[in-house]
């Protein structure tokens, strides 16, 4: 058969579209081939046909799904069934490329797709091929040796079994996390795989968690993998398990959909819909077209449930939500990689022991990131004996529950324990290639830290400074060597939030900025370069949000009504909940800083500064409700606003000042500004960048005269 055809577990039924149509929409198609070679079970179990998915690339390109790599597939598959049939092989096997098992459809084809028969196609498509490996007259088994996300997930629960690697680093259905679902077979086969609770946590909790992975042992751990074994011989035990399943050595117990009551399968699905309800407050349809389907998988048969998620994919496909997770999601996996602006890599310095001035909470945090990724010597120094100890004890004390948890062997615990260590004095950093300060938020502190480090330093060592508003060319501007001074901005908490402002302040050269770019690649962060400016980008920007939210709030606006004015949006958390994070200190003392600068754009609340001086540094109680002293510091005023009106009055703010921003060259283009919302403030992937959504509401026209972007 050519891909003309398809079958289930028979030969001759057509393919839901013509093949030659499908394969127009994707002329660029980096095809996964389908590789088939026979392998000689061990125990006299038989022969098993083996499907290796490999696109010809190394791990960097993973292996996806378009229709040229699908009807590949079918056609391997094909030839596998009429063995079957035959009674030639006893088992059919699927596996990938090296550290690849395939990451799903092919992503580039989606802005080509130009109509919703067109997007129905692929999902029909995808589910004909698939199915086809659970239908079969043999055996099915999935062999999961690397990464696996969306279609590569989905591909393996349609075969009767499943083995995983301990070392596949990433599993995920990451789809409406994009603003899609998974609609090659996910919502139906995964809840009655391992139930809808489990699935709803892969479904929708971690894909509205930044795109959480889970590992092998986790996803085995769920039930998505029915063995798991070690990478080094993985291939070799899973075809001997495999062995021992045909042989009937090994059985393989699941507990059948039908086993679940109705009222445990619609309890999951409505925790699950409280928690995606109160991320998003309904400003994504994806995740409640997942849910819906996931609600209905349990009595429906697997042709109606695939049918379900055809009309899904299709609906979402040409959705303005899915356009916008893909231009995020393209922002994060290549802007995010080779920072615009930035000079070149070879003038990167290695760095072979790093200092950080400070040992609260924040630099502990920054300590231990640099100590597990870049397994170098890290000292932390502070004011006194106790609060080194803090520092240090708190990192000791994470390495030990990183073993406790299994994330890490107990050699490497040991060996990254040994890393960190305190001192009450500067002379530490003799050695150190990079020094980091994170204490207090004041200029002349961090002025007189630095020029102790300086003192203490090498020539060529880095110093970086964890600011968050204050100006990095002022820091530097009284030491000898302020070319060697960069900021360095990491977001709370650090080894959560992937983004660091990389700061080049008026002095700063290119070897410093090429070495602070490089430890960032290493700390697996993604870089913007910005230039020195108040508050460079994501504090200046929610600074702005949040002073137009307690303006309308000192204006009269109740604290209840502002406090769900963005809801529409689908931030991930409300203002107030941002400011107790942030704190109302620290809160007060970024807009007193951004006052000074701009003080026409941003005031400095009065509510705000009650608050402050009151002590509170809570805004919630334990059940979340709002303080009824925090209510009683807000109440006040004579103008009230409606939401809408302070939530369009805060997205003005936006608009005004990206647009200002961009004007002055804080960063290189408007991309730089959405990638920095993305990774450092969590601004949605459905609504994609700030800046495309600005236009596209037509609020950045009507405030600043122009669009962000071409149209």
């Amino acid at each position: 058969m050519s891909g003309a055809e398809v079958s289930g577990a028979k030969v001759g039924q057509a393919l839901p579209a013509d093949p030659a149509e499908i394969r127009a929409l994707f002329p660029d198609e980096v095809v996964t081939h389908a590789h088939v070679r026979d392998v000689d079970l061990p125990g006299g179990a038989g022969t098993l046909a083996l499907i290796t998915l490999d696109n010809g690339f190394d791990h960097t390109k993973p292996s996806t799904f378009g229709p040229s790599g699908l009807l590949e597939l079918n056609d391997a598959i094909d030839a596998v069934a009429r063995r079957a049939g035959r009674g030639d092989i006893a088992a059919v096997g699927v596996t990938g490329k090296p550290f690849i098992f395939a990451v799903g459809a092919d992503l580039k084809g989606v802005g080509l797709i130009e109509s919703w028969d067109q997007a129905q196609a692929i999902g029909r498509l995808g589910h004909a091929v698939f199915r086809r490996l659970g239908e079969l007259d043999v055996p099915s088994f999935a062999f999961v040796n690397g990464a696996a996300m969306g279609g590569g997930v989905e591909i393996a629960l349609h075969c009767t079994y499943r083995t995983i690697s301990a070392g596949v680093p990433a599993v995920a259905l990451p789809e409406c996390f994009l603003g899609l679902v998974p609609g090659w077979g996910g919502t139906y086969l995964l809840p009655r795989l391992i139930g809808p609770s489990k699935a709803l946590k892969v479904i929708i909790e971690n894909a509205l968690s930044q795109n959480r992975m889970l590992r092998g042992p986790q996803a085995f751990e769920l039930g998505m993998a029915d063995a798991m074994f070690e990478p080094a011989d993985f291939l070799e035990e899973s075809l001997r398990w495999a062995a021992r399943v045909l042989t009937g050595d090994v059985t393989v117990q699941r507990t059948p959909p039908e086993e679940i009551s109705v009222a445990d399968w619609d309890a999951a699905v409505a925790a699950a819909r409280f928690v995606t309800d109160g991320k998003l407050h309904g400003a994504a349809p994806a995740p409640n077209r997942a849910l819906d389907l996931v609600a209905a998988a349990r009595d429906r048969t697997r042709d109606e449930g695939f049918a379900a998620e055809d009309q899904a994919l299709a609906d979402l496909i040409m959705s303005d939500e899915l356009r916008a997770g893909l231009y995020a999601f393209d922002l994060t996996q290549k802007r995010a990689r080779h920072p615009a602006g930035a000079p070149d890599k070879s003038l990167a310095r290695p760095v072979t022991k790093v200092g950080v001035v400070g040992a609260g909470l924040m630099a502990a945090q920054i300590g231990l990131l640099f100590a597990r990724q870049l397994e170098v010597p890290v000292v932390l120094t502070d004011l006194d004996q106790a609060r080194v100890d803090s520092g240090v004890g708190y990192v000791h004390a994470e390495i030990a529950k990183l073993l406790q948890r299994q994330r890490i062997s107990a050699d490497k615990a040991s060996r990254l324990t040994g890393l960190v260590t305190g001192s009450l004095t500067k002379d530490a950093f003799a050695d150190a290639d990079l020094v980091i300060e994170a204490v207090f938020e004041e200029m002349t502190v961090k002025q007189k830290v630095f020029a102790e480090v300086e003192a203490s330093v090498g020539p060529e060592c880095v110093l970086a400074t964890n600011t968050s508003s204050l100006s990095v060319s002022a820091m530097a501007s009284g030491l000898a060597h302020p070319e060697r001074v960069v900021g360095f901005h990491f977001f709370n908490p650090v080894a959560v939030l992937p983004l660091v402002e990389v700061v080049r302040g008026a002095a700063t050269d290119d070897a410093t900025l090429a070495t602070a770019l490089a430890v960032g690649r290493k700390l697996k962060k993604s870089c913007v370069l910005v230039q020195d400016a108040p508050a460079f980008v994501v504090n200046r920007l929610l600074t702005r949000f949040l002073g137009e939210i307690t303006s309308a709030v000192d204006e009269g606006t109740p604290v209840e009504v502002a406090e769900h004015a963005p809801d529409p949006l689908g931030l991930p958390m409300s203002p107030f909940l941002l400011l107790q994070l942030v704190g109302p200190a620290i809160a007060l003392h970024v807009a007193e800083t951004l006052h000074a600068a701009f003080p026409d754009r941003f005031a400095v609340s009065p509510k705000l500064r009650t608050l402050v001086e009151s002590g509170k540094t809570a805004i919630y109680r334990p059940d979340f409700s709002i303080d009824p002293e925090v209510l009683a510091a807000l109440s006040g005023g004579e103008q009230p606003s409606t939401a809408d009106q302070v939530r369009q009055r805060a997205l003005a703010g936006l608009a005004e000042e990206i647009r200002l921003m961009l004007d002055e060259g804080v960063v290189a283009a408007p991309e730089d500004i959405d990638l920095c919302m993305i990774m450092g403030a969590g601004w949605p992937f459905h609504l994609g960048g700030i800046t495309p959504y600005l236009d596209r509401t037509g609020i950045a026209e009507k405030v600043t005269g122009s669009r962000f972007r071409p149209a």
